[in-house]
C-alpha cells in the first residue's frame, strides 16, 4: 500500500504498479521522485477544489509527463511534451486503455508547460498541471499545509539542489532539439544554459512570411 497523505495515496491497482516500475527503472530518481510528487501535489489540489477525477488516469500523466526527456523516449524533432504524451498513450495502449482516456492523459502531458489553458479543461488534464506548477514553481506552495509539504518530500525526496538540479534536467533533455522551445517556457531553459542561443520571434515569423505586406 502507498503512503496515505491528506487523503491521497497512488491508486492500489496493477495498471499503477506497472507505471511506477517503468517511470523507475527508466527515468532518473530526480524525474522519478518529481513525478510522484507531481501525482501527489496535483491530486491534493484536486482534494480542495473538490473535482473528481480519475486517479489511475492522473498518476499516469504525472509519472510519464516528463518520460519525453528520457533517453529512449526524446525524439529528435518533436516537443519533449509530445514524447512524453506518445510514451504514454503507447504504455496504455497496451493494457487495452479506452482510445477517450487515452486521449485525456496525452493532452494532459502535451499541454502541460502551456500555462494559463490546462486550469479551464478536464480535472485530469488541469490537475497534472497544478502539480507541476507546485513542485516545480511553487506558484500554490502556500495552499499546502507544512505538514502536508514535508509528508510529500519525506515520501519521494527533493534533495539540496532540486531547483537547479531539475533545470539541468530539463536542458539535457531538449538541449539537442532547441528549435522545438518556440512559443513555450522551455526556450528560457536553453536561453539560461546557453548564451548563444536565440529564441524564435513570434513577430519575425510573421514580418518574414511568403505572405505580402
Amino acid at each position: 500500500m502507498s503512503l496515505d497523505i491528506d487523503g491521497v495515496r497512488i491508486p492500489d491497482s496493477q495498471l499503477a504498479r506497472d507505471i511506477t516500475e517503468l517511470v523507475k527503472d527508466t527515468a532518473s530518481p530526480l524525474l522519478f521522485h518529481h513525478s510522484s510528487r507531481v501525482f501527489y501535489f496535483g491530486a491534493l489540489a484536486g482534494r480542495r477544489r473538490g473535482v473528481e477525477f480519475d486517479p489511475e488516469l492522473l498518476y499516469c500523466g504525472c509519472m510519464f509527463h516528463d518520460m519525453g526527456l528520457v533517453p529512449g523516449h526524446r525524439s529528435d524533432c518533436n516537443r519533449f511534451e509530445v514524447d512524453g504524451a506518445d510514451a504514454a498513450r503507447d504504455f496504455l495502449q497496451s493494457r487495452g486503455i479506452t482510445q477517450r482516456d487515452i486521449d485525456l492523459v496525452w493532452t494532459a502531458i502535451a499541454l502541460h508547460t502551456t500555462p494559463g489553458i490546462p486550469e479551464h479543461m478536464h480535472p485530469v488534464i488541469a490537475l497534472v498541471t497544478a502539480g507541476v506548477e507546485m513542485d516545480v514553481l511553487g506558484l500554490t506552495h502556500a495552499e499546502y499545509s507544512e505538514v502536508v509539504r514535508a509528508a510529500v518530500v519525506a515520501a519521494h525526496p527533493r534533495g539540496p539542489r532540486f531547483k537547479e538540479d531539475i533545470i539541468q534536467a530539463f536542458y539535457d533533455g531538449i538541449r539537442h532539439k532547441p528549435q522545438t522551445t518556440f512559443g513555450n517556457v522551455k526556450a528560457d531553459v536553453i536561453a539560461d544554459k546557453d548564451p548563444s542561443f536565440r529564441p524564435g520571434n513570434f513577430c519575425c515569423v510573421i514580418r518574414g512570411s511568403d505572405w505580402p505586406g
